[in-house]
């Protein structure tokens, strides 16, 4: 250690790479969020959930499936920020 620093490195290089992986682990766990729920609207939305407001109602039949796409954006961005430590 130099003037509090790690040798080799900066201080604030540890500190980008916990704010990485915390970025990485926010955006798999938003993602995988966004996925199941999705899902769900998907799934209601189609009529096959029954005791709903949203049983049937097409909007949700839409609203899903584009939910979970952005969710499984957010999981291969979660990935990719996991993956660069």
């Amino acid at each position: 250690m130099v003037n509090g620093a790690p040798a080799g490195g900066s201080a604030t290089g540890g500190l980008r790479q916990k704010e990485t992986a915390m970025s990485g682990w926010f955006r798999l766990t938003l993602g995988l969020l966004a996925v199941v729920v999705g899902a769900i609207w998907t799934v209601q939305g189609l009529g096959y959930v029954e005791g709903s407001a949203m049983t049937g109602q097409r909007i949700w039949a839409v609203i899903g499936p584009a939910l979970a796409l952005v969710g499984l954006a957010l999981l291969w961005l979660g990935m990719r920020a996991r993956g660069r430590r």
